[in-house]
């Protein structure tokens, strides 16, 4: 075994040595059985401490890439390559790989300052509203405290969930509602009801990695399309359909994660077209639907649930720990999902719900959606001309490689805003090269490959437009324009 460790890089090394070995083992160089150096064997290797060794080694067991045998030392494991104890064609290595950046963003969430972070500030929650809404709940409905919900959900809050659905032209009854333990969970359940492994689905190409982690772990097939400014490519889905069959198409609706952009008119048209005469399903996400003020087509309104299940959730915007996702479709397929969700997770957290349910009832959702819309604006128009000022291209702008794809296909339309932008410095071609800048500055992003189907190299990144006027941003804006090309 021999790992290349990079000390200057802003990767642990406990992060280096635990995707080292996991490539090791999945490259057959290893055998089920093989016997790894001893821990201090390893750090006197490498020269380094012992203790990222014995955290990674730690973390590999966990993974099930490795035996511990106590007085012996580590081996690897017998089911390192094959699945772990017998679970099928479920690939968890691809977990593992496409899960390890999320995983050393969240328990390094204080080191650094997390730029590219899918978070809110604290400071912009309506933390008031949030506590008033919990002591109500508490007093008033004890059970919910203790007792088991239901798994289509509260019934109070698929009816305000309904309310909010009809200002953006989606028309849907309760029984179309059911609620989830945030949109991720939402997303895992479809795949479980509608894929089965070996299938092809479109994603989109950049687009939400945790979205690609969970197709891969459920065994299907990625193919990436191009996300333009007014939404996936149309030519370069012509062409994919005509090679491929996919079972379905997961589509990020409005204010796109990552590059802010928003599906336009013409493209949505099309986009349910291609869907009726290729006969694939739609999944739209649209879990940033409450940061827009001025709602555009959604895909669900102008299909009616015929080709199109939405996703949705108050996650993004209320509190990321009260997780509050809801799918709509279909009667039949709504009520298929409760029967996975009661096998799975039996019900929702009944409390969170009635939390939510109260916020939405109370009115403070409301006014706290307004306030979050224009702070975010704000930080969006303040972002861009930071940005710009230090020479970095924006995602559509006049010297985008797609601006001139995306203005065709969109016949001039472009809106983007919400919590992100994606950016790059022009003569940067991989954008690992940002990310090894920002940690001496104290910050973090993501290469952009994580934002891709299969890991592609990137020169964009994913910046959260809400932590850009920290200092250690700033410093790292200015010091990332001055990289060599």
């Amino acid at each position: 075994m021999k790992l290349e460790l990079d000390r200057a890089s802003n990767v642990p090394l406990t992060d280096q040595i635990v995707t080292g070995v996991q490539t090791w083992i999945r490259s057959r160089a290893a055998h089920p059985g093989s016997r790894l150096p001893s821990i201090r064997q390893f750090a006197t290797d490498y020269a380094i401490s012992r203790f990222p060794v014995i955290e990674a080694y730690d973390r590999l067991v966990s993974l099930g890439y490795l035996d511990s045998r106590h007085g012996s030392g580590f081996y690897v494991s017998e089911h390192a390559r094959s699945g772990l104890s017998g679970m099928g064609t479920c690939d968890l290595s691809n977990a593992a790989d496409e899960s390890g950046h999320l995983l050393s963003q969240l328990e390094r969430a204080d080191e650094l300052l997390q730029l590219d972070s899918g978070s809110i500030p604290q400071a912009w929650r309506d933390i008031d509203a949030l506590g008033q809404a919990i002591r109500h709940v508490s007093r008033s409905d004890p059970a919910s405290l203790v007792d088991y919900g239901t798994p289509t959900g509260d019934a109070t809050l698929r009816e305000h969930l309904r309310n909010r659905l009809a200002p953006l032209g989606i028309v849907a009854d309760t029984q179309q509602i059911l609620v989830t333990e945030g949109a991720s969970e939402g997303l895992d359940l479809l795949m479980r009801y509608m894929l089965k492994p070996g299938d092809t689905v479109f994603v989109e190409d950049p687009g939400y990695y945790n979205l690609y982690g969970l197709l891969k772990l459920h065994g299907v097939r990625l193919v990436g399309i191009r996300r333009t400014t007014s939404g996936p490519d149309l030519d370069h889905l012509h062409a994919m359909l005509a090679e491929h069959h996919p079972r379905a198409f997961f589509v990020n609706t409005v204010f796109h994660n990552p590059t802010g952009s928003t599906i336009s008119p013409p493209v949505a048209f099309r986009l349910l077209q291609l869907a009726r005469e290729h006969r694939f399903t739609i999944v739209e996400d649209d879990i940033y639907a409450d940061f827009q003020a001025d709602p555009t087509d959604r895909l669900a309104a102008l299909d009616q649930f015929e080709h199109v299940v939405y996703v949705g959730g108050l996650s993004k915007t209320l509190s990321s720990a009260l997780r509050v996702g809801y799918v709509v479709a279909n009667p039949a397929i709504v009520r298929d999902l409760a029967a996975i969700k009661a096998l799975t997770t039996i019900s929702g957290s009944r409390f969170t719900q009635a939390v939510a349910a109260t916020l939405l009832e109370r009115g403070a959702y409301r006014k706290y959606l307004e306030r979050l819309r224009r702070r975010i604006a704000e930080a969006q128009g303040s972002a861009m001309r930071t940005l710009e000022a230090h020479g970095w291209e924006l995602f559509g702008g006049a010297s985008s490689a797609s601006s001139a794809t995306a203005a065709s296909a969109g016949r001039g339309y472009a809106q983007t805003g919400g919590k992100f932008v994606w950016a790059r410095v022009p003569h940067v071609e991989d954008s690992t090269r940002l990310a090894a800048c920002g940690g001496p500055l104290g910050v973090a992003v993501s290469p952009g490959s994580h934002f891709r189907p299969q890991g592609e190299p990137s020169p964009w990144i994913r910046i959260n437009v809400a932590l850009t006027l920290d200092p250690r941003a700033q410093a790292f804006f200015a010091a990332a324009a001055q990289l060599d090309g």
